[in-house]
């Protein structure tokens, strides 16, 4: 399965996850989505995604000094962005549900029948 798409889905959620506990500049929030497991998510689209999200008021900036190079802009979640990461983790919640429930082996082998019996008659 191509992940890349199923992504594009759901990087809003995952950097605002990312951020709930802990403030991150751009490349820290890519590095600690790739710890977690979203290995083939692109520097660029983490970059959009931070800058959409900010845009919509889920995100506040700040800037902070760099010893070892240019200062680095901060992103942290604000109300509005809790507020949307508790909806979207429902609505991942539900879609997840449904998606596992589908794809289980008895699911599978429940719509193969069906399918039969629909073409049998």
């Amino acid at each position: 399965m191509d992940t890349t798409q199923l992504l594009k889905g759901v990087l809003d959620v995952a950097v605002l996850a990312v951020i709930e506990n802990e403030d991150g500049y751009g490349y820290d929030i890519v590095r600690r989505l790739r710890a977690a497991g979203v290995e083939d998510i692109g520097d660029a689209s983490v970059y959009g995604t931070l800058r959409r999200l900010y845009t919509a008021g889920a995100l506040s900036t700040y800037v902070v000094p760099s010893d070892g190079g240019p200062h680095r802009k901060y992103y942290a979640i604000n109300d509005l962005g809790k507020q949307m990461l508790n909806q979207q983790r429902a609505s991942w919640a539900a879609f997840a549900g449904t998606m596992s429930a589908l794809l289980s082996p008895a699911q599978t082998t429940k719509a193969k029948s069906a399918a039969t019996r629909g073409a049998k008659k």
